[in-house]
């Protein structure tokens, strides 16, 4: 069992316990150990701590020979977010990719693969799903990460994610509390605001995160943005009627309630990342997630002297830091005991269902790798939207692949890789590509693309005015050109063949390009 250090007092213990700290490397850092077993309880793990999938087993091996319970956190949604698949792209859709199937069988069956390989890492906390509404179609950082726009739609993918995913094991953590899908502005930058009045938030962004509770999510992620319907002052992270008034006690959520990266602009630039602590845990928050950019023991140690300082001086009462340390530590607990026990849940039998299916025979938590590139495979598959235009002719020969390519969010990150090239030049060998951006988009793509069929790739071409131009350029010039729109759709199908991928996963480029060989 975890040892505490001695000499290792309860308050310091405690304010270790709530922290979900990062670090760098590949193998955990002697700082990291030594914590562990001071009383630190979590870590969080992202794309710079991947290489394999038994690196990150022996990594969480030794997380676990420091302390038996540690819980080990990571952020993987699948689709555009992965932190498992960071260098190839994920092997599963993403929200929106099963929102746009609606299946809720088979959005149970890809969660529950997701966290049958993250178990299979020692990894028991995913900071997923995300059961914002995408009700902003400007929204700079949710998009293809919300199951979609219709609020009873994207509260049962939700709750089916939860149950697919905590049936493996690991423990989902919804987000982001009370909704970040209304927002034209990315928290990593700024603080966001959401003017909708209370009966629209009851009616809307509330509703997806009551399915979550129903279906049993054991935790809960907050949202650095600010509600004034519900708070003028205070972020919801901040803001204890947010977190304890309405999510506690309104709600009836019981459960571990984790904040955003507290990094992030939103708060390190308004309140700094030391007093946004402080009154995080005051307003209910149990766990601090600190560890996307600042991923180092001062980090630590400073978080730790500020949760110390505060309930020494009265700012912070004694008990709710005890009762945030006890939270932690009793989810640790459920990790602990199903992980040891895995569950013999079999995937849902209508996973594979529908046109194009292939994946009848996808197996249940004890397969392979095989079968969890099946069901994702079969999911992306499935979400395809193909919409052939009058000058629809098919591709038999190698294209130019052209891809229009926006700056990524932070949550998606720039070094996963996207598109449809990889796969159709596997497909249709010669096939060439180029990245273009800007304002002279259209024309440098039609002038590198010569003689050859051009496949135009976008994401979210409705938020960029370039892009959209860029489309301009190349149709009127190539009518024969293959659109592939790998982000929200919202404008209407162009193109010879036009096709909707509801998002950038490996397995979604993989899909499209089989759709544009004619395989």
């Amino acid at each position: 069992m975890t040892t505490i250090a001695s000499g290792t007092d309860t308050l310091t213990r405690d304010a270790l316990a709530v922290l979900q700290p990062g670090f760098t490397g590949t193998s955990a850092p002697s700082w990291l150990l030594r914590r562990l077993g001071e009383g630190l309880a979590s870590v969080g793990l992202f794309g710079r701590n991947i290489a394999t999938p038994a690196q990150v087993a022996a990594l969480t091996a030794q997380l676990r020979a420091e302390r038996d319970d540690v819980l080990v956190a990571i952020d993987e949604e699948g689709g555009d977010v992965t932190r498992l698949e960071v260098r190839t792209g994920s092997s599963f859709p993403g929200n929106h990719a099963l929102g746009a199937v609606d299946d809720t069988a088979l959005t149970e069956a890809v969660a529950h693969e997701l966290g049958r390989r993250l178990a299979a890492c020692g990894v028991n906390l995913n900071w997923a799903p995300s059961a914002d509404i995408n009700s902003n179609v400007d929204n700079p950082v949710i998009g293809v990460r919300s199951f979609g726009a219709d609020t009873s739609l994207v509260a049962r993918h939700t709750a089916a994610y939860v149950s697919g995913l905590q049936s493996a094991g690991v423990a989902a953590c919804t987000k982001h509390f009370p909704g970040h899908g209304d927002t034209a502005v990315d928290s990593h930058h700024a603080m966001p605001r959401i003017d909708a009045e209370l009966p629209v938030l009851e009616s809307r962004e509330l509703v997806p995160f009551r399915a979550a509770i129903e279906a049993g999510t054991r935790a809960v992620m907050s949202a650095h943005i600010l509600v004034p319907a519900l708070d003028p002052v205070h972020p919801a992270t901040l803001s204890r009627r947010i977190l304890t008034g309405l999510l506690r006690e309104e709600l009836g959520y019981d459960g571990l309630i984790v904040t955003d990266g507290m990094e992030m602009q939103a708060i390190s630039a308004t309140y700094g990342i030391e007093r946004g602590s402080v009154l995080a845990i005051a307003a209910g928050a149990d766990a601090i997630c600190v560890g996307g950019g600042l991923s180092d023991e001062p980090t630590v140690l400073r978080l730790r002297d500020a949760l110390v300082a505060a309930v020494r001086s009265g700012d912070l009462p004694e008990e709710r830091l005890a009762d945030a340390a006890a939270r932690v530590r009793a989810l640790a607990a459920w990790t602990a005991s199903t992980q040891s026990t895995p569950s013999t849940r079999p995937t849902p039998a209508s996973a594979g269902s529908g046109a194009g299916s292939a994946a009848g025979s996808v197996a249940g938590p004890e397969a392979g790798s095989a079968a969890g590139t099946d069901v994702g495979l079969v999911a992306a598959r499935r979400a395809l939207t193909v919409t052939r235009g009058a000058h629809f002719t098919p591709v038999t020969e190698a294209p130019y692949v052209a891809a229009l390519t926006p700056v990524a969010n932070i949550a998606v990150g720039d070094e996963t890789p996207w598109g449809v090239a990889a796969e159709l030049r596997r497909m249709l060998p010669g096939t060439e590509t180029g990245s273009f951006t800007g304002e002279r988009a259209g024309a440098e793509a039609l002038a590198a693309a010569g003689s050859r069929r051009v496949v135009a790739v976008v994401r979210d071409a409705h938020r960029h005015t370039w892009m959209a131009e860029a489309l301009d350029i190349l149709l009127a010039a190539r009518p024969d050109t293959v659109v592939v729109e790998m982000g929200v759709p919202q404008s209407p199908p162009r193109g010879a063949l036009h096709i909707a991928t509801h998002g950038a996963a490996r397995v979604c480029g993989l899909a499209a390009a089989e759709a544009i060989a004619g395989a």
